[in-house]
């Protein structure tokens, strides 16, 4: 199947290594604006980490790569991290740069009230480099999962995206979110074709219709494979429509899957892609066919769909298996609510 990694040897390697910076997360008590919000729950918060996460509570061995400051939030982040499951040994810590922070509010991010304060500015993972990274932690994994977000925190972060995507024989599968975060770069017109270049030099990625465009320039599923022909494996998300996944293949245009979205109660809207991105990628690992691919990933973001937080734990395997089994019209009926997760609550038909 295209877009599925080598198996290893050794029974104990790693799935997915998940390189990025990771930050301490204040989420409102109550829906607001950041200046009349009374009081902060902490949380974390990170593309990279949060696919980590999701993956060591489904089952794979995951790891995540990172710098944190030698400070307390950095303490909690990697303890936080680590009670997942994911393997936290290479995140290493930075005595005169300070781990990230920031606050958002409890309204969607694709609404004009949405807020987010970042307090990120020459954080200790901004500092991550070709010359200060563990390279024999990243590149031993099956997968390597990268997104655009480190790309735009730093020079010697871009750097060291260009560095692990760069073809060398044995390197392990390269999949990266185009994360388009047009408020994090400083150059903004450089960011468009960086994210293009990286995305072009992956295997895997993941991007969504609505960033492609902001980005790009480029709408709809087929002109965006147009612009991005290289990847053995192209997932456009298309919000609540779906996943339309381009797999490389004898054909010249390769082969097209559209998987329909699941309706979904949603409480709140943040960590869904990476959610997403976590599902097919756990999908990708066993070998499912891509239908299932985009169907697990289509699950995890319901999970994270219908809690308030980033992270959630995902369905067990049998059941989202039996899920991802039925057939188009059994599909399309689902539905989806806070709950649903449970061994013992029953999945809602329409």
């Amino acid at each position: 199947m295209s877009g599925t990694p080598a198996r290893t040897d050794a029974e104990t390697a790693t799935d997915v290594v998940c390189l990025g910076e990771s930050m301490v997360t204040f989420l409102p008590s109550r829906p607001g604006r950041l200046a009349d919000v009374p009081s902060f729950g902490r949380g974390i918060g990170g593309a990279e980490s949060n696919v980590a996460c999701a993956l060591a509570a489904a089952g794979h061995r995951a790891a995540w790569v990172s710098r944190v400051g030698a400070d307390g939030f950095g303490d909690h982040l990697v303890d936080a991290i680590s009670a997942y499951g994911v393997d936290t040994s290479a995140v290493r810590r930075d005595p005169g740069r300070p781990t990230g922070i920031y606050f958002r509010t409890a309204t969607d991010r694709g609404t004009d009230v949405h807020e987010v304060a970042y307090y990120r500015a020459g954080s200790a993972a901004s500092a991550m480099s070709p010359a200060n990274v563990p390279y024999e932690a990243l590149l031993t994994g099956r997968v390597l999962h990268l997104s655009g977000i480190t790309a735009a925190l730093s020079a010697d972060c871009l750097a060291l995206l260009h560095e692990l995507t760069a073809p060398r024989p044995g390197r392990p599968l390269v999949s990266f979110d185009v994360n388009h975060r047009p408020g994090l770069w400083r150059d903004a017109d450089a960011s468009p074709g960086v994210l293009l270049d990286l995305a072009r030099r992956a295997d895997l990625v993941f991007v969504g219709e609505d960033e492609a465009e902001e980005a790009w320039g480029v709408k709809g599923a087929a002109a965006i494979r147009e612009a991005l022909p290289e990847p053995a494996v192209l997932v456009v998300k298309r919000g609540a429509e779906g996943a339309t996944v381009y797999c490389a293949g004898p054909d010249p245009a390769g082969t097209v899957t559209d998987v329909p979205a699941l309706r979904v109660d949603v409480v709140a809207p943040v960590g869904a892609g990476d959610a997403f991105a976590a599902g097919f990628l756990s999908a990708t690992l066993r070998g499912l066919p891509v239908r299932d691919r985009a169907r697990h990933g289509h699950l995890m973001a319901a999970a994270v769909l219908t809690v308030p937080g980033d992270l959630t734990d995902p369905p067990a395997r049998d059941r989202a298996d039996r899920l991802v089994a039925l057939d188009d019209t059994a599909w399309g009926r689902l539905r989806l609510g806070p709950g649903w997760t449970g061994d013992d609550t029953e999945v809602r038909t329409t």
